[in-house]
């Protein structure tokens, strides 16, 4: 039986890729890897801020909802303590809610500056590649 040998291509792409000039891929991974770096840290920050705020919410209602979990001595009472609660919880939510907007409004415009930037530097990248090709043709 002969042993079948798969041919090495190793030489091959030696010698295929040994004169190409990966200096343009390079630079397009490292500005790609820098920009999802700063639109990524946007992210966190937008989500941690979120969770702060959630977490706050979360911790006045229950401490709001300890009034509620009490005995009444008249049913009357009971009506007086859910209008309390149900009264702060409408206060609280424009509060609480607005807070969550301006998350969302500074997190919406570090990514709109973030991808100007990044529009002006692929300008300024592109100009430069033009004036050089036409410097080579004339």
């Amino acid at each position: 039986m002969t042993k079948f040998q798969t041919p090495d291509f190793t030489k091959a792409f030696e010698n295929l890729f040994s004169g190409a000039d990966f200096t343009a891929f390079n630079d397009v991974v490292k500005n790609s890897t820098e920009f999802n770096s700063k639109f990524g840290k946007i992210a966190i920050e937008a989500a941690e801020k979120n969770a702060q705020l959630t977490q706050a919410w979360t911790k006045e209602t229950l401490n709001q909802l300890e009034g509620l979990t009490k005995t009444q001595k008249d049913p009357a009472d009971y009506a007086k303590v859910i209008t309390e609660f149900t009264t702060e919880q409408a206060k609280s939510t424009t509060d609480r809610v607005a807070a969550f907007a301006e998350v969302a409004q500074k997190a919406q415009m570090e990514t709109i500056e973030l991808f100007m930037n990044a529009g002006k530097e692929i300008q300024a990248k592109s100009q430069t590649a033009a004036k050089k090709s036409t410097r080579k043709v004339a």
